[in-house]
This record gives structure tokens, C-alpha cells and sequence, in this order.
């Protein structure tokens, strides 16, 4: 019989220490590629979080152009001003249109904490009818920046986290603190005139998507047109 070792070897395979080591080795590059997708996923997640917080913080922005493009400057109402910024909340008093309908809703921006963080928030009330539901969305809205309610909070929006927020206004021809910013009282009436423009400056914590400041002017609209 003619056959010699390295056929009796090829016909025997894999000896147990190969299959063994080969095991191994898979189980090395399994690993490998487990942690390399496993990492993938999480800059995936950290990137779509970081995505959203920055579109969620620039649909905010626009939010507030919006807001204040459409205040309306003659409520008439005792106690409210078409704006007003008391430290802590900014309110105003602004039009919607749905359906094909003008509505008006006490809109009002503030700073709280939420879910451990400090965020800029959003808050927009019913849509109001009468000078006392008016009345009654404007003592809300203070009420919502001190200790909302949980019907509140269903009302509110979180924008971005935030260390601080700032409002200037802009009245004869200078920015100013708008709390030191002396009030000019429309004649006839006890409400104050709108300022000429708001500044918003927003101090964005490290770590975010987007740091440090952030400033925005608006100018009302009727600046330099139709105004006397």
C-alpha cells in the first residue's frame, strides 16, 4: 500500500489546536467589528443630536422674529402692554391668523430650568377673545416663568440650553439695558410705546452644538416708513 504521511495528513484536516486558534481569531475580529460599528452608531447619534439641537435652536430664532413682527401695538386693555420685559419673562401680546381668521394669543419668553438644564423657553396662551381671558393670559404668562403648572408647561416649548439671556432695546437712536430704559408713555394712555428695536443676546454653555453668544436685532417694521 502505497500512501505516505502528507496524504494521511491532508486526508485527516484540521487538528484541534488549528481549529482552535481559527476560533480565536474570529472571535478577535467579531470583536473588532462589533466596538468599530458600535462606535459608528454612537457619533451617528451624537451628530443627529447635535443636528437637531442646532435646527431646533435656528426654528427658535425664527420663532422670535416672527413673534415680534407681529405684535399687536394696540391692545387697549388697562395693565398690558403691547411688550414687556420684567427680568425674568418677556410678554407680548401678538396676532395669528388661522383659518383665514386673526386671532390674538399672549405669547411670553423666558429662562428655566428644565430636565436639570437651564433652557430658553416659549410659551403661547389660547387664543384669547375677551379683555378679561386677555387679561387673565397676561398674569399667566408671569405665572408660567415663576412655577408653571403642568397645563403650562403643555403650552411651552424648550428652545436651547442656555446660561443666560439678555434684552436691550433700542430708543432714541442707542441701545440700552431695557429695564433702566425709561418708559415712554403713549399719550392718552397708560401703556408704554413699543421700543424702536430689541436686542436678544444668548449665552450658549460650552459643550453645545453652538457656544458662546448669540445676538439678534429686530426693528419694527414700521422704522423709518410710516412712522411720524
Amino acid at each position: 500500500m502505497n500512501c505516505n504521511k502528507n496524504t494521511l495528513r491532508s486526508d485527516a484536516g484540521f487538528t484541534l489546536i488549528e481549529l482552535m486558534i481559527a476560533i480565536a481569531v474570529m472571535a478577535i475580529l467579531a470583536l473588532l467589528s462589533w466596538r468599530s460599528l458600535d462606535n459608528m452608531s454612537q457619533m451617528q447619534t451624537q451628530m443627529q443630536s447635535k443636528t437637531d439641537n442646532v435646527m431646533t435652536l435656528q426654528a427658535g430664532l425664527a420663532q422670535w422674529q416672527v413673534d415680534l413682527d407681529m405684535i399687536w401695538e394696540v391692545p387697549q386693555i388697562p395693565n398690558i402692554n403691547p411688550m414687556d420685559f420684567d427680568g425674568q419673562v418677556l410678554r407680548l401680546v401678538r396676532r395669528f391668523t388661522e383659518n383665514n381668521t386673526e386671532i390674538i394669543r399672549v405669547v411670553a419668553w423666558s429662562q428655566r430650568e428644565k430636565n436639570g438644564k437651564q433652557q430658553w423657553l416659549r410659551w403661547q396662551s389660547d387664543p384669547v377673545k375677551t379683555r378679561s381671558s386677555m387679561l387673565a393670559a397676561w398674569q399667566q404668562a408671569t405665572q408660567w416663568a415663576q412655577s408653571p403648572s403642568e397645563t403650562d408647561k403643555a403650552h411651552e416649548v424648550a428652545i436651547a440650553t442656555v446660561d443666560q439671556w439678555q434684552i436691550f432695546y433700542y430708543r432714541n437712536d442707542t441701545w440700552s439695558n431695557s429695564l433702566s430704559s425709561a418708559d415712554t408713555v403713549t399719550p392718552g394712555t397708560k401703556q408704554a410705546e413699543l421700543p424702536d428695536g430689541v436686542r436678544l443676546i444668548l449665552t450658549l454653555p460650552e459643550g453645545e452644538p453652538i457656544q458662546g453668544k448669540i445676538t439678534r436685532d429686530w426693528l419694527r417694521p414700521t422704522l423709518g416708513g410710516g412712522k411720524s
